[in-house]
């Protein structure tokens, strides 16, 4: 009787274990994205502010604006700075 529970035991917990490997992974996933969609945005604020035109402050918001938005966020970015909002 106690092998019995002892390999059940066992086997919840590798099940348990390849889940939760599972689920790690695929949050690993997403963050490395949203990781490499913010440094995408910082690249294109900088080549940004290398142009000649007016100037858009790189800190924490508009990263996260135009990492999450891509080049549709810098646009948005642009378009505010543009009309005086930002």
């Amino acid at each position: 009787m106690e092998i019995l529970t002892v390999a059940i035991i066992v086997i919840v917990l590798v099940v348990l274990g390849v889940f939760g490997i599972g689920l790690l992974l695929k949050l690993g996933k997403v963050a490395l994205s949203i990781l490499l969609h913010m440094l995408a945005g910082w690249i294109f604020l900088f080549i940004w502010n290398i142009l000649p035109f007016f100037k858009i402050p790189i800190n924490i918001l508009s990263v996260l604006v135009a990492g999450f938005g891509g080049i549709i966020g810098v646009g948005v970015l642009i378009l505010a700075k543009a009309l005086g909002f930002y």
